[in-house]
This record gives C-alpha cells, structure tokens and sequence, in this order.
C-alpha cells in the first residue's frame, strides 16, 4: 500500500518571512540592526529564495561583544530562579509556536517535517525546561562555580534549532551572556528565536545573533573579549579553532565530526536492527555528526542482513521535506551534494559495490539516494572519511573482539550502536569502543540530561547533563590562583664536568629514566648537571630525547590493563606509593632541602603522603550516574579514563607537584609519561624504587627527565598520547601545547600564566581535576526491546 501525498502547510512560515519583508539584519542588544551586506537563504528542495541575512562585520561582532559583557553581571546577579523563569518561558514559547518552528526549519535546512516536528522541536524545549531547572539548583548543586562570562557559540548546518538549544539553554542558566552564530545556509529559526528572546523577557544584551560565513565564525573565535567558545562543525575547522585559541585562556569545548559504527551481531532482532539502522544513516539525510555510516555485520548473518537492508531501502520515500509521508528530504546544498557523489564515484572506482534505492530524484534543489556500499576496504576513503550524506559502508566481523577492533579502526569517536539480544555481549562490548555515546539495541538517542559529545578526533567537552553544565562555568579556586612562579635557571645540559669541589665522578650519580617499570639510560646519551640552592652540584639525570618519549609510550599502552583494574585495586596502589614514601620521608625531605633551599621540605613530603591517601580515597568514589531519559530505559554516565596522558611537572613543589598531578591521573586508570621539575627532578628520579615496591604495573608510570619545553612539545606532537597536562608556569610553553595539539585534537590542561597552590585540596585536588583525568561515555541501554 502506498501512501498519498500529505503536505504540511507553509503559509504561516511564508506570512512570517513576508511580515520582515524577507530581509534581516543582526540581533544585538535586544534590538535589530538594519539590513546590511546581504546573502541569501534558499530552500534546499527547490532552490527558492526565502529569504536575505546580512553579513555581520567585525564590528558588529565587537558590538555584540560589547553588549554582552554590560549585560553578564546583571545577569548573573538575577540569581538562579530569575534565570529559571526565563529559561522556562523560552521553553514554554517554543512550545507554543512548534510548528512555525517546524516548518521554517524544513524550509531552510531540507530535512523532512516529521523531524522537526517530531524530534528537534520536543528536543529543544527540553534543553530549556532542562536548564531552567539547573538554573533554579545552581547555588546549591555549583556552589564552588561561577559563570565564565561571555560565551562564543558556533553552530552547523544540520540541526539548527537544536544546536542552538544545546549551546544557548546550559550558557544562560549558568550566568553566561551569548554571542551566538548560526551557520550561513540555515539562519532563519535563530531569527525567529531572537523574537521569542525579547517575548520572554530576556535582558537586553544577553542573548545576541550574529550571522554570515566564516569570517564572522573567525572574528568571534579571535575576540579577546570571549571567555569560552564552544564549537560544532568540522574536525578540519576544530582544529584551525585550537591554533587559534592557544594561550589565551578561552575555555573551549569542541563537538566534531564522527564516523560511528553500528555492529550487528548474529543474535541481534535483524529487523529492528534494519530498522535501526535506517533511523542512524538515513536520518537528516545522513548529515548528522553521529550516524551510524559504518555497518559491521557478523559474518554468519551478513548476506540475510544485507538482503533485509536493500529490501527496506527500497521502501524509503524521497521528495518534498514539507510531505509528512516522505522519508528523506533534500541536502542542505548542491556543494554538499558534489561532495557526496565524489566520494560514492570514488569507491564505485576502487572496485566497491554501490547499491542505491530505486528512487526518482526531484528536478529542482539538492538530492541524494540512500546507498549502500560493500566491499570496500577498511583502509578506503570511504570507510574512512566523514562523507556527511545518505551513505552507508558495510562490512563483516567474525568475532566480538574483531567487531571492536574493527569499530575503533577510525580518527573519530563520537558514537556507537551495538544490536544483540545477549546483554552480556552487548555491556561487555560498550565499554571497549573508543565513543562517548553507546546506544545498545536502539539508535539516535538524545536528552538534555544525558550528556553528548567525543572522543579522539570527534572533539572534547559535553552538552547536556551535569558535564554539559561544567563546560559553561569556571571553579571559585581557579580565581584564587597565585601569580605564576619565577621560572627556575634553566639546568645546563650536556656538561662534561659538573665543577664544584673534589671528584663528583667518582661515584656515578646519574639518575636514569624510568620506562615499563625498568630504569633505562637516555637514547640521547647525553646527561646534564642539577645544583642545589646553595649551587653545590647535586647529581646528573638523563637528558631525554624523542625517542625517549617514544619508548614511554609505548609501554604506557603496553600498561592498558590498568585501565580494567578495579578502583579498588588502584586504590589500593595509591596507597602502598603512600606507604612506602612514608617510610623514607626523611630522605625526601632532605633532598627537596638540599635541591629547593626549602625551609619546610618535611611539610611537603607530609603533604605528598596525604596526597596519595586522598586519591587513593577517591579512587573508588568518583562513580558515574544513571540517568532515565523519557524513555523505557536508563543512560549509564560512566567516567572512562582518557587514557595515556603525558604530564609536565612544576619546579615549585618538585614533590607534591609531581604528586598532585601523577596521582589523580593513575587513580582514574590512566598511564602517564611524566616530565619532572626540570629544576629539581631528583624527587622524582627517587621514586622509581618506591614505585617499584608498591605494586604499580610497569608502564603505568613512566618519568622522563630533561629540558620541559623540548619533551613537552613532543608530548603535545605524539598520535597516540591522549591528552597532555603543563604546569610549569611557562605561559608561552603552555600555548605551545594547546597549539601543537591540534594535530590530533588531544585533550589538554595548562596553568598558563597562572601558578597553583599544590598545597591546597581545593586548587590541586576534587572534582575539578578528576574530571580532567576522565571523559564520560553514556551507554543508553532500553527495557524489554
């Protein structure tokens, strides 16, 4: 039976558009400028103009700015439940106005009706309802948290309200004022939000649109006067955002661009699993962030899956978005269309099979068939690259550990979904996949209070939940930094003779470096002198070198089985380190004397120990959550821990800085290649026989010592470390880390031009620094099917 035709009305989006007689200016400070340089917005199913923007200048965007800041303290000051109430009647218009909203978002983007009416409109007032209620907990729930101030928001094509929700909602109820970008083909529903902004009393500059092409993205990212910017789009633009934001102590959370698998095991329901499937690739067209663009199928049910897939891509329905009876609509633009066919003609080039649904595609606007391609190698472009459109790659798994190698075969790590009616399986293969969202035995899932975002090259930070609300807010202690160290003489590396009285050689006094659990000499060769605070020669350590980080690397990943340990068994680690460092405080303490000049070195080898015990304790209290979204299931919020994280120590506190920052990291699973003190490495280099005697796995912690800035800059360049932590007080060595971790788009955490007082829990300890020593994977796990 087939369906008739059931067009939705666009008279009332065709009235609102001719009411601003199809030409809008900027939204700023609660007022409209008039229209100045003009683009157009076209429908993407039939090429039509609706409408003209103007292209934002980097003056409008100072202006923006400018507004925004007067705004932000009063803001803030309105207190959490007169934010809520503001935050709750942009909800409750959203609601009222869900089909005016509906329909213009069709008519911009090209997605069909039944989405934005039945999944984006119901998602967005969610986020508002949401976040009212942050706002109205905010003093209780973030009491050690304050606003960050002014928010750059940049948002994508593909889900325009929606994006804009995520970003706007979590910014406002935290005390933020927004200087907000919508992406330049589909601009119209942030127009239309502008309005209901002012309708729901919403201050005068607190929320302000700007809109255009890049140029406006990139004087926003560039503005001195942005405290945060959060960013949806490409990997490739992520990256150019890092570079840009380097050193300037802008917050950034990054949510980018993915290529998820959807495993399908033998035991999975086939038929919902097709069914599924079609809601994660098909969906929007493919142009979503998280589709499920890589099917692997178990090999025993390949040919009866593939067969059940074609057969349902034959019934899907291509044609007028604004027709409730049609599955797939038109893509945003012929650019986007180009691309998509380039990267089909390429596969259909290397030998692929390219299956597309017999569907008449429109004459008029941007259309693609949905397509399925077997056959291609996990090394082609197609497996490999994002293509953004109605294209699915499949292919063939034997075993569940070859499904998981196969799924994390990939840059990016945005998503995941994995069809099995074993729920053993399918819990024991969720938590292997590199993802931060996992949705078993159901697809495209979302909820304001379960957070979204990725790992690896898919971006860091979350939108959503408690970790969403984070991104938007900056500790108290964070305020109450100290002023950033007087940086320590540079070590003179590569001396052949340490000077000083008598024979310093005569006993070999060169501490080596400690790489798998074994104390290993440079692959440089080259050693350098330490002199202590009275410049009586100390010692030598090694002078570590690239291959020498290489080699820490390597056995840190060697090390991933303290990642499945339990917390209880780290836990317990931390607390022999403890043990054992207690039983030598006096040594400790008589070397940090000796190397620092310290008056109190036995009050930091004490701290150190107290140290331990306190992330011993935390070990196993820094537990996830399980959220119930609306519907028959739960979100189990798990922190992961990042992974291998490479770690530059400060010179202040060469201890309890070492300290402070090794031991949260190992207590959340991590492995870390550390670079100590460069000034004073031996409290490290005395570690190595405690770390031995404490049941620490070699390769979980591996020292490397020599010049900061040099090992650093290694750390920050190498593929396969995961995030990179600089304390030292270099303020240019820092930027230089944010800048060169662009390249593979790992996490960092710098001091900046900022010292820290090690001493104090609330600077160097809770929360706030697990939270860098983890990454949250929500799992989405339904009832009863």
């Amino acid at each position: 039976m087939d369906y008739g035709p059931a067009p939705e009305s666009q008279k009332e989006a065709q009235a609102w558009l001719e009411r601003h007689d199809r030409a809008f200016g900027l939204f700023i400070d609660n007022a409209w400028s008039a229209p100045g340089e003009l683009f157009a917005s076209t429908n993407p199913a039939d090429a039509s103009k609706l409408a003209d923007l103007t292209q934002a200048s980097g003056a409008d965007v100072d202006r923006a700015v400018e507004a925004a800041r007067r705004a932000q303290p009063g803001w803030q000051a309105l207190g959490g439940h007169g934010r809520a109430r503001v935050l709750y009647a942009l909800a409750r218009l959203l609601q009222k106005h869900a089909r005016l909203f509906a329909v213009l978002e069709t008519l911009d983007n090209g997605k069909t009706i039944r989405e934005t009416r039945d999944i984006d409109m119901p998602l967005a007032a969610r986020h508002f309802y949401y976040h009212a209620g942050w706002a109205q907990l905010q003093a209780e729930e973030f009491a050690d948290y304050r606003a960050v101030g002014v928010v750059g928001q940049i948002v994508p094509w593909n889900f325009p309200l929606l994006m804009l929700s995520w970003k706007i909602a979590p910014a406002l109820a935290a005390g933020n004022t927004v200087v907000f970008k919508p992406a330049e083909f589909t601009s119209l529903t942030a127009m239309l939000f502008a309005e209901i902004c002012v309708q729901a009393g919403v201050p005068a500059g607190v929320v302000n649109i700007v809109t255009g092409d890049g140029r406006v993205g990139e004087a926003i990212v560039n503005h001195a006067g942005i405290d945060k910017l959060a960013f949806t789009g490409s990997t490739e633009v992520g990256r150019l955002i890092r570079v840009a934001t380097a050193g300037s102590g802008k917050k950034l959370s990054l949510e980018l661009g993915g290529k998820s698998p959807f495993i399908v095991f033998e035991d999975a329901d086939l038929d919902a699993a097709v069914e599924g499937l079609v809601d994660s690739i098909w969906f929007n067209q493919g142009q979503v962030c998280c589709a499920g663009s890589r099917l692997l199928v178990q090999e025993s049910v390949e040919e009866k899956f593939l067969a059940k897939l074609r057969a349902r891509m034959d019934k899907l329905t291509l044609g007028s978005p604004l027709d409730k009876s049609v599955d797939i609509g038109a893509l945003v633009d012929p650019v986007q269309r180009q691309r998509i066919a380039a990267l089909v003609e390429s596969a259909r080039a290397e030998g692929c099979t390219v299956y597309q649904s017999a569907c008449e595609l429109p004459a008029e606007g941007s259309w693609f068939p949905p397509t399925l391609i077997t056959g291609a190698s996990t090394s082609a472009a197609v497996a490999q690259a994002e293509i953004f459109g109605p294209v699915l790659v499949a292919m063939s798994f034997r075993t569940p550990p070859e499904a998981v190698q196969l799924a994390n075969n990939t840059v990016y790590g945005l998503a995941a979904c994995v069809w099995s009616e074993n729920i053993s399986l399918a819990l024991d293969v969720a938590p292997q996949i590199k993802a931060g969202v996992v949705w078993i035995n159901t697809a495209n899932q979302f909820d304001a209070a379960c957070g979204f975002g990725g790992y690896r090259e898919s971006g860091y930070g979350r939108e959503g939940g408690r970790e969403g609300m984070y991104e938007y807010m900056t500790a108290l202690s964070e305020d109450a930094r100290p002023a950033a160290p007087v940086m320590e003489a540079k070590a003179q590396p590569k001396l052949a003779m340490a000077g000083g009285s008598g024979d310093p050689f005569a006993i070999d006094r060169t501490a080596k470096l400690y790489v798998g659990g074994k104390q290993a000499r440079p692959d440089s060769g080259y050693s350098r002198a330490i002199h202590g605070a009275s410049g009586a020669f100390i010692g030598e350590i090694g002078e570590g070198s690239r291959k020498d980080i290489r080699n820490a690397v390597e056995a840190a990943h060697k090390a991933g089985g303290w990642a499945k340990a339990t917390s209880h068994n780290r836990a317990q680690v931390l607390y022999y380190i403890a043990e054992n460092l207690a039983a030598r405080a006096d040594e400790f303490a008589a070397r940090i004397a000796a190397m620092t000049g310290s008056k109190n070195a036995e009050k930091e080898v004490q701290a150190s120990i107290e140290r331990l015990f306190y992330y011993a304790a935390w070990a196993d209290k820094y537990d996830g959550q399980v959220h119930q979204p609306p519907m028959h299931g739960i979100t189990v919020a798990l922190n992961e821990p990042v992974g291998v994280i490479g770690i530059v120590c400060p010179n202040e506190a060469p201890l309890l800085g070492f300290i402070s920052l090794v031991a949260p990291a190992i207590a959340m699973g991590n492995r870390v290649v550390v670079v100590p003190s460069e000034a004073h490495p031996f409290s490290a280099t005395d570690l190595y026989q405690v770390l031995d005697t404490s049941d620490l796995p070699g390769g979980v912690v591996n020292i490397i010592t020599g010049g900061a800035d040099e090992l650093a800059r290694t750390l920050a360049t190498h593929s396969d470390i995961d995030a990179v932590w600089r304390h030292d007080g270099s303020a240019e060595g820092c930027a230089e880390v944010e800048r060169l971790s662009a390249g593979s788009l790992k996490r960092t955490w710098v001091g900046g031009a900022k010292g820290r007082d090690w001493y104090s829990t609330a600077q160097s300890g809770g929360r706030a620094v697990l939270a860098h020593a983890t990454q949250v994977k929500n799992v989405w796990i339904p009832y009863g099917v």
